[in-house]
């Protein structure tokens, strides 16, 4: 298996189907019976196994002779399926290197779970090969996970630690090799953390005996291409009648829902459930949605307020809302993307890098000096133009761009917008001839919230009841 580990991930899990990884946590009373509990485990899931993960603590608790067993159980991994070492290593300088040494050279894995704790330099002696990976601990399954995983730091504002360590992970991913440890049991953390991370791998841990649930996992952390999760089942596979059966059901289930979530979503046709729990989790980590009582700017008092303004502090967030434009922009035939000034500007800059698509804008006031004018940007007559606006409200102000767009001989046809607010925009430019394209309507920003318990249920309730009552 060559190139980096998660290169080396991606291609078993082209060759298997599979995103399961058979947890390998022997309760045998010897090393003998670990070892034969563990490749009767090996032999009878190999085939529906995207990895194998033994857990060092228990061979290390049968001493010298339980350290042989698990050098013999990863030997005993076929070629080309991964292991993952269970040892959660946090040391620094020598101490880390000779884990380092051990995990990959001694004992022949291919990647490690780590804790950051200690710093950046606890990591390094684990990724200085492209080759071995690392999964670091951010959020994970154990009902004590939050007495330290979700303090807020202070300097970062609303933001818990867990979060910060997915920042930083995806800084240290430099070599392709970092992943993150996050678990089933949070799906609302879970999506939060895919939106800070868009790219990285995770290991999820907590499904079946600690309560994780599958469907809910998949929905907040897969990647839109339906890869970047390693799930991890132990005891519900090692107790089971057949082991064997078992691994396949979980392996078809995951393979199930994985094709789901990139089927068209029933309300935002456009969209993946996949994307719009990213979507929805960024949105809410950067603070551009609030919940509470906002006076808007018609006077009426809402129960939410959305400031997508605020993205261009949240780069992560940012690129997160490109790509959720980027899928359904994929279907639509353009030249030009036109940012309407001035909360579009950045995104539909955001987007025209992630789509290596052009980018021009329509001013809001004509200059008075130098070329005088309305349109910015390159672009020639007769080309198509699809508008790109943050929030679709009643439609008014697109219009007033479409006519700059057209009068400097640019095309419009659609015009995309990140929430429809489903206040009559979409039929308003439909009547004058215009297609409206919405990544998520807010209704359906709501149920997503709500499903991963990222709003509880009296805000959502508010929110639903305003919105049902046409006070938008």
């Amino acid at each position: 298996m060559a190139g980096s580990f998660f290169d080396r991930l991606a291609a078993r899990a082209a060759a298997s189907g599979s995103l399961l990884c058979v947890g390998l946590d022997p309760r045998g009373t010897t090393a003998d019976e670990a070892r034969a509990e563990c490749r009767r485990l090996i032999a009878a899931t190999a085939e529906y196994a995207l990895a194998f993960k033994p857990n060092s603590a228990f061979f290390e608790a049968l001493g010298p002779a339980g350290m042989q067993a698990l050098l013999d159980v990863i030997a005993s991994v076929p070629d080309g399926i991964p292991v993952i070492l269970d040892a959660k290593r946090g040391d620094i300088a020598d101490t880390a290197e000779a884990y380092a040494r051990a995990a990959f050279q001694t004992f022949g894995a291919h990647a490690i779970t780590l804790s950051p704790y200690l710093g950046s330099d606890t990591l390094a002696p684990f990724i200085a090969n492209p080759a071995n990976g690392a999964f670091v601990l951010c959020k994970t399954s154990n009902p004590g996970a939050d007495e330290f995983q979700k303090l807020v730091v202070q300097g970062a504002p609303d933001q818990p630690l867990f979060e910060l360590v997915a920042q930083h992970a995806v800084e240290w991913n430099r070599l392709g090799n970092v992943g993150l440890v996050v678990g089933a049991t949070d799906p609302a953390a879970l999506a939060r953390v895919r939106a800070l991370a868009p790219d990285l791998w995770f290991l999820v841990p907590g499904i079946g005996t600690q309560g994780g649930d599958l469907p809910a996992a998949l929905a907040a952390g897969l990647r839109p291409d339906g890869l970047g999760l390693v799930i991890n089942v132990s005891r519900g596979i090692a107790r089971a009648a057949d082991p064997g059966a078992e691994a396949r059901r979980i392996r078809d289930e995951i393979r199930q829902l994985r094709s789901a979530s990139r089927a068209p979503s029933p309300v935002a046709k456009d969209q993946s459930p996949t994307l719009l729990h990213s979507l929805a989790a960024a949105l809410l980590s950067s603070g551009c949605v609030k919940f509470g009582q906002f006076t808007l700017k018609s006077g009426v008092v809402s129960p939410i307020y959305l400031d997508l303004r605020r993205l261009v502090s949240f780069p992560d967030a940012l690129r997160t809302v490109a790509r959720a434009y980027a899928a359904l922009l994929s279907g639509l035939e353009f030249d030009r993307l036109a940012g309407i000034p001035y909360a579009a500007l950045p995104i539909a800059t955001a987007v025209g890098l992630e789509m290596s698509r052009p980018v021009i804008y329509p001013r809001r006031e004509a200059k008075d000096y130098g070329t005088r004018a309305v349109v910015e940007g390159d672009y020639q007559a007769g080309q198509r133009a699809v508008v790109i606006d943050d929030l679709a409200t009643t439609g008014d102000t697109k219009l007033e761009s479409i006519e700059k767009l057209t009068a400097a001989g640019l095309t419009v046809r659609d015009i995309v917008v990140l929430i429809d607010r489903e206040q009559g925009a979409g039929p308003m430019l439909a009547a004058a001839g215009y297609r409206l394209h919405a990544v998520a309507t807010l209704s359906q920003l709501m149920d997503t919230w709500q499903a991963t318990g990222a709003v509880d249920t009296a805000a959502a309730e508010r929110v639903k009841d305003f919105l049902a009552n046409g006070r938008r």
